[in-house]
């Protein structure tokens, strides 16, 4: 097989480089892959590098061995000694030779997330803390990714971790890492950590290693952590191979501890190094690569490179501004009625909680879709814990529900309480919220106890004479909840969980209104609709057959890897793209610049942007405007399109079935229409581009023509 024919220019240079350092600066959907494939079997068919001195690392098992696979059809056997693994794995292996020279036991085990959460939680047991071992879990990431010590970590934290005094979490840690040494045990982050304190004090055994890795080859480098870059530099030595593939443009993992500085100073950590541009982009249109080259070259840290299509013109960027977030989605859902061919088709946002409206409207549309990277709405953790709350207080029987909240979030009341006083129960014939409030007679300290007794006693009134928004409000100023979710490390995601519940329930209220009761009726019903949600898996759709024709919601960092022919990228807004907590710092703005060109660089043919003029923020309805990056991109670039598409004729949704319906023309009064939310009404008032519209489901109401998505009835 000729190794060089399939490869353009570019991709061929980078394939010849033989000794010494390189960066391969590999743009979105320019072969990067292939690229590496390629050059691994140049060295060893035409340098004749034995393939034992040959290290590929990527970041997942299922990306290396692909990788290993591809390589086992161009060079046969010779790819039988080749070391393709993650960085894990590679330190893994070498510890599994080496271990007992830095403490290792032979037969050490790894730990996983869950045995790491069994231990902790058994820590915490002892230490008598009432905390989430995962939020423990998460921090212990964040000190070993950044190579510095739990004391270095803890004189520049706050008061509390995971949600207890510093002082006491520096106790867990410590008892953590004896614990995993005595059980013969390590983690993840260990086995990095581990091969690092190696090849430091052992300099003999480094040069060893070495040897059976004289040709490294590091993929996606823009998304190594500072372990992982100390690691590769100890392997690359002082005459470094060291070939390293990725694009800064891509890096938007700092929240994993992902160090961007490590791709852009690669040529002074290596001087002399080679460096390749892979320029060509095989995956999107021009129209769609204008857009995302006039966003990304605002960047200051970045290294110099534009896109350019092989794919020629195209149709041109498509841009909605929606009167408001509910009609933003709705937009999206008439739009993908529209188009068909749902399974090529991708609605990406900048966090889980915008994924509710979008949910409803398309399932309300009659499209199917799957949850990518995230449970359902009602299925997350932090919106559970609160419709626990009002299904305690209008039905105290529930003894489920009541078990979750008792001590959510942590007020003292462990386990070993609970369960005594549900035994009480069980004997007394009681339910359990009567046993707790015996508690005197069954425990020696009930205070605690009491006390969340009289929260729910009050709550329990509150169910009789306030609203869904007005009691939720109510059980988040009571609990202090909102304060542990700060401490834990995707607060604010969950936070934004918490706020999209509240918006829920305002619009519940607004539509169709009732009481506490019925609006968990309506909950159960929407919940029990939720499709089980798929995951990204090693870069690719888990189950991309499962389904068939669905349309594709995820997050922008799940959708890095991936591609559609047709893309909605939504809440191109200020404070949501880029997040509000990215504003006071350089570096998290470009960082979000940077996620709002992976979003873009997704589609293939299509690609819609959209952003809404109001959006409830904190509870509170209040008035947004674009995305400063929209200011980035030059007019001519875009199109403007309205509620009824480009061509001006409204789309009606109907389950399994879209029309085309001529513009509807200006209104005089007495019309009946249709409204998608609101069922039939009659217009009672008309001025210009605004009417007012009676629904017998939910009264009057005064509506754009333009974004109400309205259908005369004959």
């Amino acid at each position: 097989m000729d190794l060089l024919s399939s490869l353009n220019e570019a991709q061929q240079q980078a394939v010849l480089h033989f000794e010494g350092p390189a960066l391969v600066v590999a743009g979105a959907g320019s072969g990067k892959t292939r690229t590496v494939v390629h050059r691994i079997a140049y060295l060893l068919r035409e340098r004749r590098v034995y393939p034992g001195e040959i290290l590929a690392v990527t970041f997942t098992n299922k990306a290396a061995g692909e990788m290993k696979e591809r390589l086992e059809k161009m060079v046969g056997g010779l790819a039988g000694d080749l070391w393709v693994s993650t960085f894990h794995s590679a330190a893994l292996r070498i510890l599994r030779v080496y271990g007992e020279w830095v403490g290792l036991k032979p037969g050490f085990v790894v730990y996983d997330d869950d045995d790491q959460g069994t231990l902790l939680k058994e820590i915490l047991k002892d230490l008598n803390l009432e905390a989430r071992p995962g939020q423990f879990r998460a921090v212990l990431d964040r000190i070993k990714n950044r190579l510095g010590g739990v004391g270095e970590f803890l004189r520049e934290a706050p008061d509390f971790v995971a949600g207890v005094p510093k002082e006491q979490a520096a106790e867990v840690f410590h008892l953590y890492q004896k614990a995993l040494r005595g059980q013969g045990a390590v983690d993840f982050n260990d086995l990095l950590l581990l091969a690092i304190e190696l090849f430091e004090e052992h300099p003999e055994i480094l040069a060893k290693v070495r040897q059976r890795a004289r040709f490294i080859h590091v993929d996606e480098y823009q998304d190594t952590n500072p372990v992982q870059y100390k690691l590769t530099r100890l392997l690359a030595g002082e005459k470094p191979n060291l070939v390293v593939v990725g694009d800064p443009d891509q890096s938007i993992y700092g929240f994993r501890n992902a160090d961007i500085n490590n791709i852009l100073s690669f040529t002074k950590d290596y001087p002399g190094a080679k460096v390749f541009r892979l320029e060509a982009n095989y995956r999107s249109t021009a129209a769609i690569l204008e857009v995302a080259n006039a966003v990304i070259e605002k960047n200051t840290a970045r290294l110099e490179k534009t896109l350019r299509p092989v794919k020629g013109g195209g149709e041109k960027v498509r841009l909605f501004r929606a009167p408001n977030a509910r009609e933003e989605a709705a937009f999206v859902a008439r739009e993908i009625a529209r188009r068909g061919s749902f399974g090529q088709i991708a609605v990406l946002y900048r966090t889980n909680a915008q994924s509710r409206l979008l949910e409803e409207h398309l399932r309300r549309a009659g499209i199917p879709a799957r949850l990518v990277g995230a449970v359902g709405f009602y299925e997350r953790r932090e919106v559970k814990d609160l419709l626990a709350y009002a299904r305690v207080a209008v039905n105290p029987l529930d003894t489920l529900s009541l078990r979750r909240i008792v001590n959510t979030p942590p007020r003292g009341i462990g386990a070993s309480t609970v369960g005594k006083l549900l035994e009480y129960a069980q004997k007394q014939g009681i339910s359990a919220l009567e046993a707790f409030r015996h508690a005197q007679q069954v425990i020696s300290r009930p205070q605690q106890v009491e006390a969340f007794v009289r929260l729910v006693d009050d709550l329990i009134e509150a169910a009789y004479d306030t609203g869904p928004r007005e009691f939720l409000k109510r059980v988040l100023e009571e609990t202090g909840y909102l304060e542990t979710l700060r401490a834990e490390p995707d607060g604010e995601e969950r936070i934004a969980n918490v706020e999209e519940l509240l918006r829920a329930a305002g619009d519940w209220e607004e539509e169709v209104g009732g009481t506490l009761a019925d609006f968990l009726d309506t909950i159960a019903l929407t919940a029990s609709a939720e499709e089980p949600a798929k995951r990204v898996q090693d870069g690719k759709l888990e189950d991309p057959e499962a389904g068939g024709d669905e349309v594709t919601l995820m997050t922008l960092h799940n959708a890095k890897g991936l591609e559609f022919p047709v893309v909605f990228l939504v809440g191109v807004e200020e404070n949501l793209l880029p997040h509000r907590n990215s504003l006071s710092r350089l570096e998290d703005l470009e960082e979000e610049r940077r996620l709002f060109y992976v979003g873009i660089t997704r589609a293939q043919e299509t690609l819609y942007l959209s952003y809404a003029e109001e959006r409830e923020v904190y509870g509170k309805r209040e008035y947004t405007r674009e995305s400063r990056f929209l200011a980035d991109v030059p007019p001519e670039l875009l199109e403007e399109v309205s509620a009824f598409g480009s061509a001006g004729a409204a789309v009606v949704i109907r389950p399994a079935k879209v029309e085309e319906k001529k513009p509807l023309g200006a209104f005089k009064g007495g019309e009946k229409v249709r409204h998608p939310r609101f069922g039939q009404g009659t217009v009672v008032a008309a001025l210009g581009a605004e009417v007012t519209v009676h629904f017998p489901s939910v009264g009057l109401k005064k509506l754009a023509v333009q974004f109400a998505g309205l259908e005369r009835i004959d």
